[in-house]
């Protein structure tokens, strides 16, 4: 069997045909993770948070440093991952099944509770990410990262029965015949499989507005501005949730460049929520801390697993 190499891995990330399947995100990660386990990458741990590691490429990819990874969610041994994934594949079957009503079902609790699928997320999504860490041009190799964690999402919607697909819209100014605002959705999703198409010029009562970001760095204001805004243009509420992979980058810390820094801005979230319309739901892969000690964060913002199981129905159940 050939041994996969980091430039291997490169190509696999930048094939603009691939991951159409589920199945093709594991392969990729299983790869990465057999990767890892044979070169033996350097392993840095950050000194400011210790659950937080980096692994470093050699000197044919100049020496180049992975994002920091949170060591309680990722998985590095590919049996493990692969053994998750098969579990995770056979309650996305399950949830297809019974919806809203999963926790209710015998034998998922312990599934449930032991958080796999946001371990599963985070370990396919984040080993596309390290593996684009090691391109020359970082800011290509992000924009590659965010597009296939978008699909991804894309396709664990569409694996439990919704229809889901990227929307572009073009809604008419009020008072200005002739003047439209174009919106480019990442995602638009329905339990209603008549209407929900990339094609559709509007958005419909039944549907959901998904923005899909790996971090909400930069990006937050305007999915708060977007609900406000389409709202207010369209005449209706319309249901508008966030995806986050994590809010987390390395920073120098005292004499470390492997210092964790939260990219989370608490009180702008918390200010948007006031100023403009909150969202219909928050959901992080690695959640910051302060986001389950803070009260009022707590109410907004949950993990994935949360949406998939439960919140994901009652919205697209409106």
């Amino acid at each position: 069997m050939k041994t996969v190499t980091l430039a291997d891995l490169q190509e696999s990330v930048q094939d603009r045909l691939a991951f159409k399947t589920l199945g093709e995100y594991l392969t990729l990660c299983v790869a990465f993770l057999t990767f890892l386990r044979k070169t033996h990458l350097t392993r840095i741990v950050s000194p400011s948070q210790s659950n937080y590691v980096f692994f470093q490429y050699g000197e044919d990819f100049a020496h180049k440093i992975t994002r920091p990874l949170n060591s309680n969610l990722f998985v590095e041994s590919p049996n493990e991952l692969k053994a998750m994934f098969n579990r995770f594949a056979i309650f996305l079957a399950d949830l297809k099944k019974h919806g809203g009503e999963i926790s209710d079902q015998k034998g998922v609790g312990g599934y449930i509770e032991s958080k796999e699928i946001n371990k599963v997320v985070y370990t396919v999504q984040q080993a596309i990410g390290s593996t684009s860490d090691s391109f020359d041009i970082p800011n290509q190799s992000r924009k590659r990262a965010g597009q296939l964690f978008e699909r991804m999402i894309k396709l664990i919607i569409q694996e439990i029965g919704l229809e889901c697909e990227p929307r572009t819209v073009n809604i008419p100014i009020p008072g200005y015949p002739g003047y439209k605002m174009q919106y480019e959705l990442d995602l638009v999703f329905s339990r209603n499989k008549a209407i929900v198409t990339s094609e559709t010029k509007y958005i419909y009562p039944s549907e959901v507005v998904g923005s899909v970001k790996t971090t909400s760095k930069d990006r937050i204001d305007k999915i708060f501005l977007d609900k406000y805004l389409l709202t207010k243009l369209l005449g209706m509420d319309v249901p508008v949730i966030a995806i986050f992979l994590h809010d987390v980058q390395r920073a120098q810390k005292g004499n470390s460049i492997f210092g964790i820094n939260s990219t989370f801005k608490s009180n702008h979230f918390l200010g948007y929520t006031v100023a403009l319309k909150k969202l219909d739901g928050v959901y992080y892969v690695d959640p910051r801390p302060e986001m389950a000690t803070n009260e009022r964060l707590r109410e907004q913002i949950h993990d994935l697993q949360q949406f998939l199981v439960r919140d994901l129905w009652a919205l697209s159940g409106k």
